[in-house]
């Protein structure tokens, strides 16, 4: 059968996300700058020693933001600001030493801002603006610009920091709104997944129930034209044996003779009784409620189950309560039920065993409680008791209990397994009563 899907896929975690790449954006810079410092040969020989220290401390923050980025953390993600003040600190730092404004350090200014970006919110972003651009002319100070190049670049600089800040702060606008949005959408999906599935396993379940109804009225159907036929072959040569023992009856004869005659009588009378019940049980089912004897009901299912091979040797006790008003019910249907009750305990039920039906009034119900000494329902079936075709016999059908739930329940009943253990197992039936009790 088809079961809900379980799998779910986890929220998207932006700022981890956002960590990672982080995390090798500044692993890039430090390799980057070592390279610079000591491969190509940026700034004067007699700074490399403090160009290599300040990089040196980069690569210790790198580390440490490695360390709880694996751990699934931001290394100090409660104070942005401050980690922008030492990223603008680290920056000009290494500008100042390599040549000042016209150093190629300069463009790290342009990475910090991209990753704080998409990091932080737009305020953020452009407060790290302000601190970079304070950063880079302090660089200045001290320093001659001595030609156009530095100047352009003094000047130039902040205006592209400025335009990268704006440009990074919309596109990662954007692309949190799409992420926004895609998650929305993909939560939507999966409810909607969950209500198709759910809705296939009510129309599976239906479609189950239908077939299984349409299966236990051809049982009856062909149940019944069985009996009709039975009924009318034998029903026929029973009447003319009466007849005869009847009129043999009406003569003069002796009275052993007649005693016998009259124990033949009775016997067939016995047997018209069978056979007349045998197709009141087996013709179409009639679905008009009527005024009936609850008793009754369960007398005719009774009358009807001792004619079975499997109540042999096992005893049936009746406890009725008394002053049982008729109910509005629709008697076929429930003679049914209860026969089906009443055979599944006597299947149950060791010969020698003992099988108990009671009713008793619950405030405005009628309980029937319907009790054999079996060995009980395994705990493994116990809550599939009432599914369509699920049975532990081997020549079982697995629609009694169904078609009995379902029966009860348009007589405006329900039915439940009470209790059941290595002692015995107990079935109840609930109907409402008329008016009360």
């Amino acid at each position: 059968m088809l079961q809900p899907s379980t799998d779910q896929t986890p929220d998207f975690d932006w700022q981890l996300s956002v960590q990672a790449i982080t995390v090798r954006i500044r692993w890039f810079g430090i390799c980057v700058g070592y390279g610079l410092v000591n491969l190509i040969g940026g700034g004067e020989a007699s700074n490399r020693g403090a160009l290599d220290a300040i990089l040196l401390l980069g690569a210790v923050y790198a580390l440490l933001d490695t360390y709880y980025s694996l751990h699934g953390k931001v290394f100090l993600s409660e104070w942005p600001l401050f980690v922008s003040l030492m990223e603008a600190t680290f920056i000009g730092l290494l500008c100042y030493f390599d040549g000042g404004v016209l150093s190629a350090f300069r463009f790290y200014y342009f990475l910090s801002l991209l990753v704080c970006a998409i990091r932080y919110a737009p305020a953020i972003t452009w407060a790290t603006l302000g601190l970079h651009v304070i950063s880079y002319a302090t660089i200045s100070v001290g320093l001659t610009i001595t030609n156009r190049n530095e100047l352009a670049a003094l000047i130039l600089t902040p205006i592209f920091m400025g335009w990268v800040t704006w440009a990074s702060t919309s596109l990662i606008g954007l692309l949190k709104w799409a992420s926004s949005r895609l998650g929305q959408l993909n939560g939507e999906l999966q409810e909607n997944q969950r209500l198709l599935e759910h809705r296939i396993l009510d129309r599976t379940r239906e479609l189950q129930e239908s077939q299984a109804m349409i299966v236990q009225q051809e049982k009856q159907a062909a149940f019944g034209l069985l009996a009709a036929g039975i009924a009318h072959e034998v029903g026929n040569p029973l009447a003319a044996i009466s007849s005869l023992v009847q009129l043999l009856n009406r003569r003069n004869i002796e009275p052993e003779t007649r005693e016998k005659l009259q124990l033949v009588d009775d016997q067939l009378r016995r047997i018209q009784r069978t056979l007349r019940e045998l197709v009141d049980f087996s013709r179409p089912v009639v679905h008009e409620r009527s005024r009936c004897d609850l008793h009754s009901v369960l007398d005719a299912a009774l009358n009807i189950a001792k004619y079975y091979k499997r109540k042999k040797g096992k005893q049936i006790i009746t406890h009725y309560v008394e002053g049982l008003s008729p109910m509005m019910i629709v008697r076929d249907q429930l003679v049914q039920v209860f026969l089906n009750l009443i055979l599944n305990a006597m299947d149950a039920t060791e010969e020698g065993g003992t099988i108990e039906i009671c009713t008793s009034i619950v405030a405005d119900e009628l309980r029937i409680d319907i009790r054999d000494d079996g060995q009980g329902i395994a705990p493994e079936h116990r809550e599939r008791v009432f599914a369509p075709y699920f049975t532990t016999k081997e020549t079982g059908t697995g629609l009694g209990l169904f078609v009995c739930r379902n029966i009860v329940e348009e007589n405006d009943g329900r039915i439940e397994l009470f209790d059941t253990s290595p002692a015995g197992t107990t079935f109840t039936v609930w109907l409402k009563l008329a008016g009360g009790q």
